[in-house]
Order: C-alpha cells, then structure tokens, then sequence
C-alpha cells in the first residue's frame, strides 16, 4: 500500500493517512505509521478505518496480522484507532514485529501538540473527503414518480458519455428535503447500484452471469419484500419501518411496466 498523503511527523515514527474512496463497495479514511527500519522508511502499522469493513494491520510489510474492528463494540473507527495510536502505540509497533523501534517509540513518545494535529487532521479528512452521489433526474417525465407512502420510486431513462440504461431511484424525505435512499443503475456496461447515494454510498456492480437482466433482478427485489432491509442498510432505519409493503405490491404492476416500457421506448 502507498504511503498517505498527508505526513506529519511524530518523532520516531511518522503518521500518514489518506481518504479512500475508489473502493466502490466500501470507503473510509486511512491511518498508517511509518518508521524507519534498517534505513528504509516501512509502514509498520495501518488502520483501514472504513465503513463497512473497518480493520488493522500489524506489519503490513512485515507478517501483516490483519484484525477486524467489532463494528457494534468500535462504534468509530478513526476514534478508536486514535485512541490506540495515543495509549498502545509502543506495544502494537513491538507486536507489528518491530521491537528496535517500538523502544524508541517508548523512549520518545508522540507528544500531545503532534496528537491533537493528527487527529484534527484525521477527523477533517474522515468529514471532507466522502464520497457521495448526486443523481439529479433531469430526465425523468411527468408521471414516472410513483409515490408509496413514505417512499416514491422515480424511473428515467439515462444517457450517459459511455454508458445507458434504465435507473431506478427509490427516494423519501429526510428533515423535509428529498433524500435518494437507494438507486439502481440498470446500465448496459457497467450496471450497478447504491446503498445511500448521499450518505455512505455503497456502490456493488452486479455480476450479469448469476443475476441475470439487472432490471428484472431489481424489480424482484421490490416484489420478494427486500427493500426494508436494503433502506435499513443504506442508513434509513426509520424509513424502513414505516414502508407500507401491502401498498408497495399492489402498486408494483404499473412500476413494473412503466420501467419495461422505458426500457423498450429506447431501444437502439
């Protein structure tokens, strides 16, 4: 793994950390710690403080022993691994399998000023520098929001530079502004879809071999009763209880023909 782009030198060691968010089903701020070992600048610890998969490394370089983070116990990734960097530093270096530096490390610990510069820093990426995904409808028509209860779905048919398909956005309203909870990208290249564009924008690309035409796979979503538990994954905890599944199926037929209909209307 590279080094992050942002340094700060913390004495024996120095702290890198970066924002990764070209890992389309996860993202997340990441925190490393270099040393010098034997005149070669070695990471020697690396904290992947991400969404859904938060984990450590010892030695990355080295036996790199990769641990995960108890999600319900580390309720914040960059908070737990800040704390760990501020009270177990030289431990977790001499488990890392660097016992020369995690000594100097002791010797000559990471003072408070350059703490609280690192972890500013570290909180100020974790909130900046997340990914998220606007989709605007500037093509949906009149008539194609099909309105559920506390849920709507709105169906348009996108033409992009190097892609096309039928998306199928699933929207509600949060604080009374219109949040897109869950969008599907029905694409003929590259077909995906999103758990919580606006909020931590998980993004799977299906595998077309085993599921088949992504439209009919995400309408059968919709019918076998997944999308509660696919809004309560996006974030929407409180929306998903209150989806009115009764109102959803009987209104599924008109949402079902309207996106084939897209799909037909514009065909090459």
């Amino acid at each position: 793994m590279e080094k992050g782009e942002t340094v700060i030198d913390a004495g024996a060691v120095s702290i890198a950390m970066s924002y990764r968010k070209e890992l389309m089903p996860d993202q997340g701020l990441m925190i490393q710690v270099y040393g010098d070992v034997d005149g070669k600048d070695t990471e020697i610890l690396r904290f992947d403080c991400f969404d859904q998969d938060p984990h450590y490394h010892y030695g990355p370089e080295n036996h790199n022993i990769r641990l995960h983070m108890d999600k319900t116990t580390v309720r914040n990734p960059v908070g737990w691994t800040l704390r760990n960097i501020r009270e177990n530093l030289p431990t977790m270096v001499a488990r890392a399998g660097y016992e020369g530096l995690s000594g100097k490390v002791e010797a000559s610990p990471i003072s408070s000023e350059v703490m609280n510069e690192v972890e500013e820093t570290a909180r100020n990426l974790a909130r900046n520098e997340r990914r998220t995904v606007h989709h605007k409808l500037e093509r949906l028509l009149e008539g194609d929001m099909v309105h559920c209860g506390n849920i709507r779905f709105g169906l348009e048919f996108r033409e992009l530079a190097n892609d096309r398909g039928l998306a199928i956005h699933v929207l509600s309203d949060v604080a009374d502004q219109e949040v897109e909870l869950l969008a599907f990208d029905c694409f003929e290249v590259g077909p995906h879809y999103h758990y919580g564009p606006r909020n931590q924008d998980v993004r799977i690309y299906w595998d077309t071999t085993t599921s088949g035409d992504t439209l009919a796979w995400t309408l059968d979503q919709f019918k076998t009763g997944n999308i509660k538990s696919m809004i309560e994954r996006a974030g929407y905890p409180s929306i998903a209880n209150g989806v009115d599944e009764g109102l959803l199926q009987e209104l599924m037929p008109k949402i079902e023909s309207r996106s084939w209909e897209l799909v037909e209307a514009n065909k090459k």
